[in-house]
């Protein structure tokens, strides 16, 4: 997968030589390139902002700059075939989910673009989409940063971490929380030792039954995302759901006869 990042602190993401990010770029497995989007201007100041149209507090990336760098790393001018998905943090954006990480996790190539000050110029998406290419535009959450590297950096490990390859033990992934299209909380996990400051690990992880363990563990995580999360409950297909599944659900509160189940009270 190729991954070009553009910001105005592109040594920010110098951490993505660390740990799997790094181990997945020494192997090839992916090929990430920060771009800084001062070098696409030009002025002395190498200015990429400024103020609203309106009014109003702050400054605001200026269109120009910013369609200079896309035009050349999207390949605009040219007929390709294949072009990069372009994608914008924006925290007025629709929330970035698993769904959407496994989605982009199947691309050939990424093109993030990291917001700063009061954000980009809203017509920078639009000028692309009008062009053809796929445009993205995610919030991580109901909060603000100040700027889109933070962002990014939190897609690109939910991303890359899908790919063939990326993870020691793919299995790692298979339980993992919003993993599946019945997604749940993934159950709690324990390690050694099996009594630590007087507080135990559940029996059932001991005893070797692995039919019991994964009753145990499914069976937690129905609980946990219940409370923590029963919106997902919510949107479970009850025609998916086991027969334990079903009757744990029921004695959480939830009607299970519909096409997904229903709080009862």
């Amino acid at each position: 997968m190729d991954i070009d990042i553009v910001s105005v602190f592109p040594e920010y993401f110098d951490v993505l030589d660390l740990s799997l990010l790094g181990k997945a770029k020494s192997k090839g497995l992916i090929s990430v390139r920060a771009h800084n989007l001062r070098d696409w201007t030009h002025d002395v100041h190498q200015s990429v902002d400024d103020t609203p149209v309106g009014g109003g507090a702050g400054m605001v990336m200026k269109p120009a700059v910013w369609a200079e760098c896309l035009d050349e790393l999207l390949g605009i001018h040219t007929e390709s075939p294949d072009r990069p998905i372009l994608i914008f943090p924006n925290p007025s954006a629709p929330l970035f989910t698993q769904q959407d990480a496994t989605e982009l996790s199947h691309a050939q190539h990424l093109v993030f673009g990291c917001g700063r000050y009061e954000g980009y110029d809203a017509r920078i998406p639009v000028y692309y989409r009008e062009r053809g290419v796929d445009v993205r535009e995610y919030s991580i959450g109901d909060y603000v940063l100040n700027g889109g590297e933070v962002a990014v950096s939190v897609m690109l490990e939910a991303i890359t971490r899908l790919l063939p390859g990326f993870m020691g033990n793919p299995d790692s992934i298979v339980e993992e929380s919003y993993t599946g299209g019945n997604a749940l909380l993934e159950h709690n996990q324990y390690t050694k030792p099996a009594t630590w400051r007087g507080l135990d690990v559940p029996a059932v992880l001991l005893s070797g039954d692995h039919a019991k363990v994964d009753r145990f563990r499914r069976d937690e995580a129905l609980e946990k995302t219940n409370r923590i999360r029963p919106d997902l409950i919510a949107q479970l297909d009850c025609h998916a759901l086991s027969k334990a599944d079903r009757k744990t659900l029921i004695e959480l509160g939830w009607e299970v006869s519909g096409d997904h189940p229903r709080r009862i009270s």
